[in-house]
């Protein structure tokens, strides 16, 4: 089992702590924080959880960047009182680790942390494989929600993803979604599904407790834990970056970061729509 490093341990990285821990993923946890007693409070609280909830998984506290060194994933969440990591500052957090987590993968769980991703492979030079964003995956699954709510049916036997930039430029994929094994476009006629992709972008940014579940949906996937195909912020490979920004597109992880970028069968219109968001 394999060592995680949350860098920030407000509402986000604790919310991310608690859950990764409660799934049981992960041989241990370091919840990483400039104030240390509010990470090592949180860290205490899932630690005396974990004989009533039967996990194993080890929790603790720091304060120095250094000790994120050997973990096999980085997540990069909030700061205690600070908000999520982003802009100046998260860059330089990224150039920290860039130096000292050179094969980890960097999940930015965050949802302002879109340019983050954007900036630490334009900028920093990261793999792309190996630096993104899991926040478009809680999307996801708010949209699965509403779905089922329109069919009065369960969000379990509904199948989709989101692409694009959220919120004003979210794309989905209908004509590759089901519900209940039936294409959505068979279930949903035009109107309803251009009223319910109207709901999309007020549902933007997700709560804490979603984007945690989202980026251990991906940390499972990068383990091995999970085959699920996931949303995330995808940044350009090298020979894409002058032309094509970081958008979301549904991934396959693997112990190397991104093994797949798949690309849905689209609409003219949700074709055009994704082609506006993505290049630059």
């Amino acid at each position: 089992m394999l060592d995680v490093a949350i860098l920030g341990a407000g509402e986000l990285g604790g919310s991310i702590a608690y859950v990764l821990a409660h799934r049981d993923l992960v041989q241990s946890i370091t919840l990483i924080d400039d104030k240390g007693q509010v990470a090592a409070g949180k860290a205490l609280d899932i630690t005396q959880v974990s004989p009533i909830s039967g996990f194993a998984t080890k929790v603790s506290a720091a304060t120095d960047v250094s000790r994120a060194v050997g973990a096999a994933i980085l997540v990069i969440a909030d700061r205690a009182g600070g908000g999520e990591w982003t802009g100046d500052a998260g860059v330089q957090l990224l150039r920290q680790l860039s130096t000292s987590a050179t094969r980890s993968i960097v999940i930015c769980a965050g949802a302002s942390q879109h340019s983050l991703v954007d900036r630490g492979v334009r900028e920093l030079r990261y793999a792309h494989t190996r630096l993104f964003g899991s926040a478009p995956e809680a999307l996801s699954a708010a949209v699965r929600a509403l779905v089922a709510l329109e069919t009065n049916g369960s969000p379990r036997d509904v199948a989709l993803t989101v692409l694009g930039l959220p919120p004003s430029q979210t794309v989905i994929p209908w004509e590759d979604a089901t519900i209940a094994g039936i294409g959505a476009t068979r279930v949903l006629d035009e109107p309803t599904r251009r009223r319910l992709a109207a709901r999309v972008a007020p549902l933007w940014p997700p709560g804490p407790y979603a984007l945690a579940t989202a980026a251990v949906e991906a940390i499972a996937a990068a383990t091995g834990r999970s085959r699920r195909t996931i949303s995330a912020f995808v940044a350009p490979g090298q020979a894409e970056q002058p032309r094509v920004r970081t958008v979301a597109l549904p991934v396959r992880l693997s112990g190397e970061g991104i093994e797949h970028v798949a690309h849905p069968p689209l609409s003219a219109n949700a074709s055009v729509a994704l082609d506006n968001a993505m290049n630059l």
